[in-house]
């Protein structure tokens, strides 16, 4: 069989009515003539969202086809006996020119009841903003399920969100059953569950009436989830991976370095993600090498132990896999 190597993928870009155009101009998202793309699905198991490989001698497949070749060598032996061929996180590039519906997401529980599908639990890593963009996360202190849906029906949920300045380097985890919505003026990461379950709550009066989703969401919303649960600030040491989020569904971790970091992955089973959010590198696993710039995504096979990071000049990423030890 042949030798893994660090895969990148085609980019699944979608318009948006709240898109705009600082992907293409500076995340390298130039495959679709878009006139607002809002997202760049970097890496995608969600049906009729396959990612294809854009690297290498597997170039054309998809990621399910590969993963059925090789299996737990792809995703790690633990992940591949809970999911099979489905692979079990969603990596998006996002830019909001105007406000994304307030909306929240099923856990899994309630999403395998509903829609035989996983739940989506999600984390914001913010790349770019706008001077006054904004972030919505959980509810004001003191919002009841009566004070909810009283606002539901005269129109004032917006006004029940726990609002939070959007800077470059913040991060919101957003867990199943928080409401939440992101701002106008904000280009973010996004990394999630496979899932495409949302329960949309409130559009902003914005004009064509998209379909809101109240009787659902009602049932999945978190009250507990308030302004307490505030942002990340993420302040990394140069040179030193630093922890942004843990959790049952993904680790995720920031690099900023400026020199060559050798990284080994022989603690745990599991496919690792590089998504370069500053600056240029070049990736070495495995004798193959792959550059990488602002914008792009990677994927470490499981299999693949070790990697040189080497950064031209300096550079900024995000790591992202699963803990193996998590119940996931």
């Amino acid at each position: 069989m042949d030798k893994l190597y660090p895969l990148k993928f085609k980019p699944v870009v979608k318009d948006k009515i709240w898109g705009g155009n600082s992907l293409s101009a500076f995340y390298n998202k130039r495959q679709n003539a878009l006139p607002n793309i809002g997202e760049s699905w970097e890496i995608s198991a969600v049906e009729g969202n396959l990612s294809v490989v854009a690297n290498g001698f597997l170039a054309g497949n998809n990621i399910e086809e590969i993963i059925e070749v090789y299996m737990g060598d792809i995703t790690g032996d633990a992940i591949y006996e809970k999911f099979g061929v489905e692979f079990p996180l969603l990596v998006k590039f996002i830019e909001a020119r105007e406000n994304l519906s307030v909306q929240v997401h099923p856990g899994n529980e309630m999403a395998k009841k509903r829609h035989s599908a996983y739940g989506k639990t999600e984390m914001w890593y913010i790349v770019e903003h706008a001077p006054d963009a904004r972030i919505y996360s959980g509810f004001k202190e003191g919002v009841s399920k009566e004070v909810y849906s009283e606002a539901v029906k005269n129109g004032s949920v917006t006004g029940l969100l726990n609002v939070e300045d959007a800077a470059k380097g913040d991060v919101f985890f957003i867990p199943a059953g928080r409401i939440h919505a992101i701002g106008a003026g904000t280009v973010l990461v996004e990394i999630q569950q496979t899932s495409d379950i949302t329960y949309r709550i409130s559009d902003w009066d914005r004009a064509g009436k998209r379909e809101l989703h109240t009787a659902l969401a009602l049932d999945a919303l978190d009250f507990s989830e308030t302004s307490a649960r505030k942002k990340i600030n993420a302040t990394p040491a140069m040179n030193v991976f630093s922890n942004l989020v843990d959790c049952d569904f993904f680790t995720v971790n920031l690099l900023k370095f400026d020199g060559k970091v050798s990284k080994n992955y022989y603690f745990n089973d599991s496919f690792v993600i590089y998504i370069c959010i500053d600056g240029e590198l070049t990736v070495s696993a495995n004798r193959s090498s792959e550059r990488m710039i602002k914008g792009d995504t990677l994927l470490l096979p499981a299999a693949l132990k070790e990697a040189v990071l080497e950064p031209s000049a300096g550079a900024q990423i995000l790591e992202v896999y699963v803990n193996s030890e998590s119940s996931i």
